[in-house]
């Protein structure tokens, strides 16, 4: 699968140990989970690929304090037990967001992500 970062700090933070772990206060722990999900969805075939894997947790988000997040997923960094999520967004072959977004529809056929941030999404 293609992936596109939303910036060139979201994509350093996620494809290099130093930033990786800067980003979670020096957890290597929590570095090396975030950039093997980085290599599990570059290695995947579609979106679907990550949705039928139970350990990812992708889950749809919901609009949350006047933020409009239609069409954003979030799966789990590590586990359902750490705060931090990768957000993403699915893209069409043209590198444009899905209108309206309905991924079960669409999993099969989604080979572009957004990597979006990289957060403690909950907080």
């Amino acid at each position: 699968m293609e992936l596109i970062y939303a910036s060139d700090k979201i994509k350093i933070q996620c494809t290099s140990m130093k930033a990786a772990s800067k980003l979670f206060g020096g957890d290597a722990v929590l570095a090396r989970s975030l950039l093997a999900r980085m290599n599990a969805l570059q290695g995947a075939e579609t979106i679907k690929d990550i949705i039928v894997q139970p350990t990812f947790h992708f889950h749809k988000l919901e609009n949350k304090n006047g933020r409009d997040l239609e069409g954003f997923f979030a799966i789990d960094v590590k586990s359902r037990r750490e705060q931090w999520r990768i957000i993403l967004q699915p893209l069409d072959e043209n590198g444009k967001p899905y209108i309206p977004c309905n991924i079960d529809r669409i999993a099969g056929s989604v080979k572009i992500v957004e990597i979006v941030e990289v957060s403690k999404h909950y907080e």
